[in-house]
């Protein structure tokens, strides 16, 4: 460990020495800690990052004048839509994500750095439970998308196959999250194709460039944003480890999606059999202003462009079939092969530009009196996973329908959107349909058919509450052999051991 000397030097070349200045009020284990924080904070990029960030958040707010002059759609060429290409077209994708996946080159890599602080937790947002009737968490629900997939790929082409699952974590998620899932057997997943690694932090910065103490012996440190993930893979030698594997192509998503398809097939094929580099699953806008990023082009180049980036009357433009001109609602979840993302780090990741988020940060005042600011006070500095599109050489755009595909998890109850009732309703709905399309009747306490909905309102509950276990169907398939012609009283569980009871004999 570096001494107290060369780290005091640094900071002192950092123009940061003042995050030592109660050194001399610590015990021996605190300041143990606060020097091995202080250690990997190289003097002059920590220098660079907090005149960065002050530089930064002193620029006027408000959107670039030209934008709507640069901005245009993507082209249809650079586009695929599940619900506007005809059945043959969707097979042969999804034809084609199996086949790569039953031959081990695609893996899936979580977004899950972040902690569930707007949801009222303390604990990673995997680990939540939004009130399934099984209880499932966000975490088991897509360990057992994987298995469902490695499942149908292995027999759809007569072989055993893996999808390694790659989780990025932080500091903050990283020790709850692998003892979370050793609770859990790993949810029957093999240990050594689940691969946890840890992102950069990055120091909380004060208006006028100074890293914040949040205590005596503790720097205030952030993630350095989704957009990490390209540090880290360098970091930990991630991409050896897929290359080793001889993973090819990486679906990378966010945690906090509870209808997330996991190495969705269509979406892998759609992208290999287009040759594309980069990919981007899309939903169409609910409304203008919904607060989504657009994946369009800018000066011909694709990017996310910010809700907040868009003026209203831009936002409000029209296709000429009527439909909103920039539609594209950007939702974290991307295609990358393996050679994009090796390009990326070692040349790219250095021209992305960090992002500023002003929060409110607590800290020691300078008697050492912990505060808790009414207002933001701080900076914290972070990179975007999408801010690469620019790089790609054949960058692709997928769109795939809301209703089945898209649920965020971001607001604590009873938030109208995004919340832990709004993704639970979502995902019950789902099955609802689900069940529907396989041939299953429901009937309420009293044994009367319920009238079939089979498109709940988006504000309410489905007619009854049916849930269906990812390890049965992954998005919708096999079920009418559990479910056809039976009538079920809600709630309906249907897992593993419900659906041998259901299963006919065989002949």
């Amino acid at each position: 460990m570096a001494s107290e000397r060369e780290v005091r030097a640094g900071l002192r070349r950092a123009g940061q020495e003042h995050l030592l200045r109660f050194w001399a009020e610590l015990a021996p284990g605190a300041r143990a800690a606060l020097l091995a924080e202080l250690a990997p904070l190289e003097p002059e990029a920590l220098r660079e990052h907090c005149r960065q960030a002050a530089a930064a958040c002193a620029l006027p707010a408000g959107r670039p004048s030209d934008l709507a002059a640069r901005l245009r759609p993507l082209p249809p060429e650079r586009m695929g839509s599940v619900s506007r290409s005809d059945p043959e077209t969707r097979r042969r994708w999804e034809e084609e994500g199996f086949r790569q996946i039953a031959l081990n080159k695609v893996a899936v890599l979580l977004l899950a750095g972040g902690q569930g602080t707007r949801l009222g937790v303390a604990y990673p947002k995997g680990m939540y439970r939004v009130g399934l009737p099984s209880g499932k968490t966000l975490y088991q629900l897509q360990a057992e998308r994987i298995r469902r997939v490695e499942q149908l790929a292995g027999e759809r082409r007569g072989t055993r196959c893996t999808v390694p699952w790659y989780i990025m974590t932080s500091e903050f998620t990283l020790g709850p999250t692998a003892e979370f899932f050793k609770e859990h057997d790993f949810f029957h997943l093999d240990p050594a194709n689940v691969v946890m690694f840890e992102q950069r932090m990055l120091p909380a910065v004060t208006f006028d460039g100074k890293a914040i103490l949040e205590r005596k012996d503790k720097v205030a440190m952030a993630p350095d944003g989704n957009g990490g993930l390209y540090c880290a893979l360098a970091d930990h030698h991630i991409l050896e480890d897929m290359e080793r594997r001889g993973v090819e192509f990486v679906h990378v998503y966010c945690v906090d999606n509870i209808l997330v398809r996991l190495a969705d097939p269509a979406f892998i094929g759609f992208c290999v059999l287009r040759g594309a580099d980069c990919g981007a699953k899309v939903v169409e806008k609910a409304y203008p202003e919904e607060p989504v990023g657009v994946v369009c082009q800018v000066d011909g180049v694709p990017q996310v462009v910010e809700y907040s980036e868009i003026s209203p009357e831009t936002a409000r433009l029209r296709a000429s079939d009527g439909g909103l001109l920039y539609n594209a609602g950007n939702i974290c979840n991307h295609f990358f092969t393996r050679g994009f993302l090796q390009m990326v780090t070692r040349e790219c990741e250095p021209l992305l530009k960090p992002h500023v988020a002003v929060k409110k940060v607590p800290y020691v005042d300078e008697e050492g009196n912990l505060v808790k600011p009414l207002k933001p006070n701080g900076i914290k500095m972070e990179k975007f996973v999408f801010d690469v599109f620019q790089f790609a050489k054949n960058f692709v755009a997928f769109e795939v329908l809301r209703e089945e595909e898209f649920s965020p998890l971001k607001n604590a109850d009873p938030a109208d959107r995004d919340s832990p009732c709004t993704a639970r309703r979502a995902l019950l709905a789902q099955h609802y349909r689900w069940a529907l399309q396989a041939g299953a009747r429901f009937l309420d306490a009293h044994g009367a058919r319920l009238p079939e909905l089979p498109s709940p309102p988006l504000q309410g509950d489905p007619p009854a509450v049916c849930e269906i276990s990812p390890l049965l169907s992954y998005s919708g398939e096999g079920l009418e052999v559990y479910l056809q012609g039976q009538e079920f009283q809600s709630p309906l569980v249907l897992d593993e051991d419900q659906a041998r009871v259901l299963q006919p004999p065989e002949s």
